[in-house]
């Protein structure tokens, strides 16, 4: 089983981070592989992955790094593949800033799709409608899932209708 979507991160010191992405994939059944590659430690390597990826099979690639956070956008430049950056705080970011900024400022050409601070599930679920946009069998497992997610408010709502104030009026 070849992997459809490449869950990359600068280093491991990311993974508690990324393993939300696979752990999102994995609960929809897509396969997948987690690697460590650094921008400024091994740049052949990640030339050389990027380079290849597609040629794998693989979809989507979700690129996760903290501080200067130039991974996703290393990739992005050797891949025809979407890219999606998950910006990580780590222990020498400012704050996530830095890997916020890193990811979302790419030069025109060179997308790389961002989602939120340490939102790697997100990447996950956004890699996921990607495959599913050309799989209608995994356009209704996302269609189960936003249901899912719908659901999980309205039971909110009514439980929410138990709250008891003397002023609220619904």
């Amino acid at each position: 089983m070849n992997p459809l979507v490449s869950i990359i991160m600068g280093s491991t010191s990311d993974l508690p981070v990324m393993k939300q992405a696979a752990q999102f994939l994995n609960d929809m059944e897509i396969p997948f592989e987690i690697n460590a590659l650094s921008a400024h430690r091994v740049p052949d390597q990640v030339a050389k992955f990027a380079k290849e990826a597609h040629g794998r099979g693989v979809k989507v690639i979700i690129a996760g790094a903290g501080g200067a956070a130039h991974l996703p956008g290393v990739v992005a430049a050797f891949t025809p593949l979407p890219v999606i950056g998950v910006p990580v705080r780590s222990s020498i970011s400012i704050d996530g800033w830095d890997s916020i900024l890193s990811i979302l400022q790419m030069p025109a050409g060179i997308p790389v799709a961002t989602v939120a601070l340490d939102g790697a599930r997100n990447a996950g679920i956004l890699a996921f409608q990607i495959l599913a946009t050309s799989d209608e069998k995994l356009m209704k497992k996302m269609e189960a899932f936003k249901e899912e997610l719908a659901s999980k408010i309205l039971k909110a709502n009514q439980e929410l209708e138990e709250v008891k104030f003397p002023f609220k009026v619904n």
